[in-house]
């Protein structure tokens, strides 16, 4: 039998690390990718092509699939994995970060979050127990623990009442996740470091998830409008504040060169609608910087989206090709676009595993961020 959550660390580079998850539905090579499936999908893309693009795990999404279609139905149905068609390892948020995005339409307190929905406006209650036992009801493979996340921008004061808040809910996400009888027997649970972007209340808070002891650790809180900058600025200190044998995740994020600077921080594990979200609006990734498809200057370019990309779309057709299918809404074109952003993505992933490896990190992510500055 497979291990329920093996981390290993194979190589190190500076902070970097590279190595791999082992659970029994499958191995998460770290440095790791997670693309984002919302609504049991990963918006226009068959799972298969997902997994072939490089994926090993994907992120599912407690607050839309307890609306839509209920966590007890996807359990009616045998689980997550089976109604879309993955069978690899599914990480699932708390629905934490909508709390904070859907302000307007929540109530908070010491118990949890009542709020309503943003579709038919029926009114819900998501605790730290509730929000697990979503998670388990869906069988995720990687369950996250409830958190109150706060813009950067709040007090100090609402910034700390907030993280104190989060490590609360930890211990109760934490003893719920125990009391999930098999499930738990096979599955993990992450807790969620908060305290935006002071050194004192991150450290604060890792003290209080080290206490209560996870399978791994996020850092939470960042890719909230901060700016990369500030990011950076957190992740110098945050990620070291977590316990060195366990994955750490950086929730939300982000764009390939924050990618490329967090993994040098020590960072592990990643997820973003960044690639299938700019693949539906026309935007592509490549090494030389991100390109907008649908500019005329791309309406008889005859070369691949990226020259340096092994993707099947860069294998098969123009920019030519994509900027008609884009300019005029074909369904085509945000698929053919998210393949090939989810494979430059994966492809990332796989030369950052490669240059820690080989103990090349820091030439490899300054040359990376030489070319991906150029303006095309």
């Amino acid at each position: 039998m497979t291990a329920r959550f093996a981390f290993t660390i194979a190589a190190t580079d500076g902070k970097a690390r590279t190595g791999s998850i082992d659970m029994q539905r499958g191995t998460i090579r770290t440095p790791a990718f997670m693309p984002v499936g919302t609504a049991a999908t990963v918006k226009a893309m068959k799972p298969q092509d997902v997994r072939k693009g490089g994926a090993d795990i994907i992120l599912g999404n407690t607050y839309h699939l307890m609306l839509r279609p209920s966590a007890e139905r996807v359990a009616r149905l045998g689980g997550l994995h089976g109604f879309m068609g993955w069978d690899r390892p599914i990480l699932t948020d708390s629905g934490g970060y909508q709390v904070m995005s859907l302000a307007d339409l929540t109530t908070r307190s010491e118990a949890g979050v009542t709020f309503k929905s943003h579709l038919d406006g029926t009114r819900h209650t998501l605790s730290p127990e509730r929000s697990i036992e979503i998670q388990r009801l869906l069988d995720s493979d990687i369950i996250m623990a409830f958190d109150e996340l706060v813009p950067t921008t709040a007090t100090r004061d609402v910034q700390h009442a907030a993280m104190a808040r989060s490590m609360r809910w930890a211990k109760r996400s934490r003893d719920a996740f125990d009391a999930g009888g098999e499930h738990a027997t096979r599955a993990a649970i992450f807790g969620i470091q908060q305290g935006a972007l002071d050194q004192t209340m991150r450290h604060e808070s890792a003290q209080a998830l080290i206490d209560i002891g996870f399978d791994g650790y996020a850092v939470g809180g960042l890719a909230v409008g901060e700016g990369q900058e500030a990011m950076f600025g957190c992740l110098d200190f945050a990620p070291d504040q977590l316990p060195a044998d366990k994955p750490r995740y950086l929730m939300g994020v982000g764009k390939p060169d924050d990618i490329v600077g967090a993994v040098e921080r020590g960072i592990d594990m990643f997820d973003c609608v960044l690639p299938t979200r700019s693949g539906r609006t026309g935007q592509a990734f490549t090494r030389a910087g991100p390109i907008n498809i649908r500019n005329a200057k791309f309406a008889e370019d005859q070369g691949p989206i990226d020259p340096s990309c092994a993707c099947p779309v860069c294998g098969t057709w123009s920019r030519a090709y994509l900027h008609h299918l884009v300019r005029v809404g074909e369904i085509l074109g945000a698929m053919l676009m998210t393949e090939h952003n989810l494979f430059f993505y994966q492809a990332l992933m796989a030369d950052l595993r490669a240059a820690i490896a080989e103990r090349r990190l820091k030439s490899f992510a300054d040359a990376f961020r030489v070319a991906y500055a150029h303006k095309q």
